[in-house]
């Protein structure tokens, strides 16, 4: 049987893949005050979403912010979404994603399963293997291998998933070596919290797919074609290929997320793709079917939105804080459908 790739590649209709109800979610990364953030989160929580996230940076402004090139981010995630979930009732509530290097394993499994208990089983645990090395030598840390990173994040996986079943712990590798003691406290969300892994390569998105209640298809690049002859498109349908292939039967019990890197929701969809097509560099024409861009007016995004779900497997839509209020007439469309 052809895969959705080589169909797509023949300019072909993809088959339809049958994808789980559309869910939405908002990145936040600041408030001046606890006042706007109590504020900010019961507004997410009005809007229809699904799901706050925090990003896992600490740096503030200076020049090794802006080498990173990291957002901007003054709040710490676990403060930030233990204090989400206190003011809401509804609303999920996690980080997208914990950065294995930047925490205590032990530490950070007992942090998990305290905050799912906290929140009455809302929390979302998005955790990666790390990708900014320049984060990594501000903050005093060493910044491995991609090998030695994604064995570490296995390591640490397993960990909180055993500390989530709260047996007396005995994990020993070569990253992670914890024994002696039962995990508490008990999760609500039995046997763990949803778990979120992310990435854009073959052997994490292989291995999200097998271990992952949640994937995350990072940002694809914004180039006409990448090194193996692909459009943007064909290679978020790749991607998808690699979690379907590896989650099997599964495949229909995971959620599929992706952001939008660029969003505009507006009737003048052809302005705001030639101002970003001026900042890119580029031609509008690759952002028009860019899997990472949704731009035009609430209906159009709809009906964009679908198709990719269809080719791409992508029912959770994560925006950015700054996007919260003018993407919500999308959300109330789709979120559960």
């Amino acid at each position: 049987m052809a895969s959705i790739l080589s169909v797509v590649a023949q300019g072909q209709p993809a088959p339809p893949v049958r994808g789980k109800p559309f869910r939405f979610a908002v990145q936040a990364t600041n408030a001046a005050d606890a006042r706007e953030w109590r504020e900010f989160v019961r507004k997410v929580e009005q809007l229809g979403y699904s799901t706050l996230t925090l990003a896992d940076h600490y740096l503030g402004p200076g020049p090794a912010q802006r080498a990173a090139r990291t957002p901007r981010q003054d709040l710490a995630p676990i403060a930030a979404i233990a204090t989400a979930a206190a003011h809401t009732t509804t609303l999920r509530v996690g980080c997208r994603v914990f950065c294995i290097d930047y925490h205590v394993p032990a530490v950070l499994a007992k942090e998990i399963a305290t905050l799912d208990l906290l929140s009455d089983g809302r929390l979302e645990l998005g955790i990666g293997a790390g990708w900014s090395a320049t984060e990594y030598e501000a903050m005093g840390l060493t910044f491995g291998t991609p090998g030695h990173r994604i064995a570490k994040l296995k390591e640490v996986i397993a960990l909180v998933k055993a500390h989530c079943a709260g047996e007396e712990l005995d994990v020993t590798g070569e990253h992670v070596n914890v024994t002696g003691y039962a995990g508490t406290p008990h999760p609500v969300q039995r046997p763990h919290p949803p778990i979120m892994i992310g990435g854009g390569g073959k052997r994490v998105l292989s291995y999200a797919g097998r271990e992952a209640d949640i994937v995350s298809i990072n940002t694809v690049a914004f180039t006409a074609r990448n090194d193996d002859g692909l459009s943007p498109d064909e290679e978020a349908v790749r991607r998808f290929e690699y979690v379907s292939a590896a989650a099997g039967l599964r495949v229909g019990d995971l959620d599929i997320e992706s952001s939008p890197f660029f969003v505009s929701i507006g009737d003048d969809a052809d302005e705001a793709y030639r101002h970003i097509a001026e900042k890119l560099q580029m031609s509008p024409d690759v952002l028009r079917d860019h899997p990472n861009v949704l731009i035009g007016a609430a209906d159009a995004v709809v009906e964009t939105l679908l198709r990719r779900r269809e080719f791409h497997g992508v029912n959770y839509v994560t925006v950015r804080q700054s996007h919260a209020e003018s993407f919500a007439p999308v959300v109330a469309q789709l979120a559960g459908s």
